[in-house]
């Protein structure tokens, strides 16, 4: 009912017109040919910002399948009819990546793309604030900082949402009031939280998939290695550097264990540098702790090549694009959820080069850690994963902001009863065709248990 409700109800702008800035770009400067899935992808978002209805899409396209180009070229769509973009990611270190390479794809074309970030200085930011409101800066990039009260925009018609796992839902909510008419929602995530998945089989979002990976791009392996393995691991790190190749080694930080996770991360970069000493390799470490200058100089020697290793916390999880690094050495695997390994496994092979995802575990697993390990180790498709992580996790209160944890269903699993919720969308979608109030007498019962269920903020709506 919300969805139909939504889609009858709710105005959106309108993208009338593809115009010069995106048909520039795509004859011009579009680097590669768009795969199919991408082709596909972006003519279901022009029917749908053409309707005049708020479209609220989620685009699942598994890591390196190339959504953000598909986000650039929605943005343009944007700015060709008058409108201003935002685009929001989760960390500083992803945003100033999107920044950089949208700036410099962009350049000689008439639209302005600037950075928002907690760490902008204030002057800078007065800056920002004042061309966002007068409508001279089209492109906005950022963190959470997108999402305060003080940033106004004069007309926001796309707001884009990277790595949506990581928003909690009240925050995407906040998006909804930065403009009179909301802008349209593409949310973009490369594996879909149980949350999100649960709401795509009640059909409460419209849905795109990028299922190709561009031309080129080999499966990343991905193997399974015990502690007392660590001196032939270290061996074949050593073997791919003297290829020209780089690697990760990451290690976990969690809140309940920060101080000793700290204390791993430390130990085993000394470990590291005396594995691989100066000035034959050299090491760097980023982690949340570190200034942010101190993590971006060490984010760049990577990038440039000056560092064979990084280590890190799931800092790197999301975006960071070196076509170079081969090899991602995850050490205590089991401690990570699955969404979070598949999401650092697709740090490595973006390039033509054939790539390595290391799983370190110790030598005794659980049950479900070792189910997570096998899952990794036999597929890189993100759609099976998010499925398996659902079945771990549950799938979450759909109307509510909690993000995982088991619905309060007496019989149906959202996992193993696809069909059976499949075919109930299905005659909801025709019940609400020949009834769309639940006016008539024979659907009293149904219309009295949804306003039961209506209490709820209704959540839902938000991708």
């Amino acid at each position: 009912m919300i969805k139909t409700q939504r889609q009858k109800q709710s105005r959106g702008v309108i993208f009338s017109q593809v115009g010069p800035i995106f048909n520039d770009f795509y004859t011009k400067v579009l680097p590669f040919e768009l795969t199919g899935a991408q082709k596909r992808v972006l003519k279901e978002i022009r029917q749908d910002t053409a309707t005049g209805h708020q479209m609220n899409r989620l685009l699942q396209g598994d890591v390196g399948s190339g959504k953000t180009m598909v986000a650039l070229l929605t943005i343009l769509l944007a700015a060709d009819n008058g409108f201003q973009s935002c685009l929001v990611a989760p960390t500083e270190i992803l945003s100033n990546q999107h920044a950089a390479n949208f700036s410099e794809m962009l350049e000689g074309l008439p639209v302005t793309v600037k950075l928002l970030t907690g760490s902008v200085k204030s002057a800078s930011r007065r800056k920002i604030l004042e061309e966002l409101a007068n409508g001279s800066l089209q492109i906005l990039i950022g963190t959470h900082a997108i999402l305060e009260d003080p940033v106004l925009f004069k007309n926001l018609g796309l707001a884009i949402i990277d790595e949506q796992h990581r928003f909690g839902v009240a925050q995407r909510a906040r998006i909804w009031k930065k403009a009179q008419i909301p802008p349209h929602v593409l949310v973009m995530t490369a594996t879909p939280i149980p949350r999100t998945l649960a709401m795509t089989a009640y059909n409460d979002l419209d849905y795109s998939v990028i299922d190709e990976l561009p031309p080129g791009r080999q499966p990343v392996r991905t193997v399974q290695r015990y502690e007392y393995n660590r001196p032939k691991v270290m061996d074949f790190i050593k073997a791919e550097i003297k290829k020209g190749r780089q690697a990760y080694v990451i290690f976990p930080l969690i809140e309940e264990s920060e101080k000793l996770d700290y204390e791993n991360l430390m130990k085993g970069y000394e470990n590291l540098k005396a594995y691989f000493p100066e000035p034959s390799y050299y090491v760097s470490m980023v982690h949340g702790r570190q200034k942010q200058e101190v993590r971006e100089t060490n984010m760049k020697r990577f990038i440039s090549g000056d560092t064979q290793i990084m280590v890190a916390t799931t800092v790197i999880e999301v975006g960071v694009h070196i076509s170079n690094a081969t090899v991602m050495v995850i050490e205590s695997a089991e401690k990570f959820g699955l969404s979070q390994l598949h999401q650092l496994r697709g740090r490595v092979g973006r390039g033509a080069d054939q790539s390595y995802c290391i799983l370190v575990t110790g030598n005794k697993l659980g049950a479900e850690a070792k189910e997570r390990i096998r899952i990794m180790c036999e597929t890189t498709d993100g759609f099976r994963i998010a499925e398996k992580d659902m079945e771990l996790r549950g799938p979450g209160d759909i109307a509510g902001t909690r993000q995982s944890g088991l619905l309060d269903f007496k019989l149906s699993d959202i996992v193993r009863d696809r069909d059976i919720l499949q075919q109930a969308v299905k005659a909801a979608s025709e019940l609400l065709e020949k009834d769309p109030e639940l006016d008539l007498p024979i659907h009293a019962g149904l219309r009295q248990q949804l306003m039961h269920e209506k209490g709820k903020t209704p959540w839902s709506r938000i991708s």
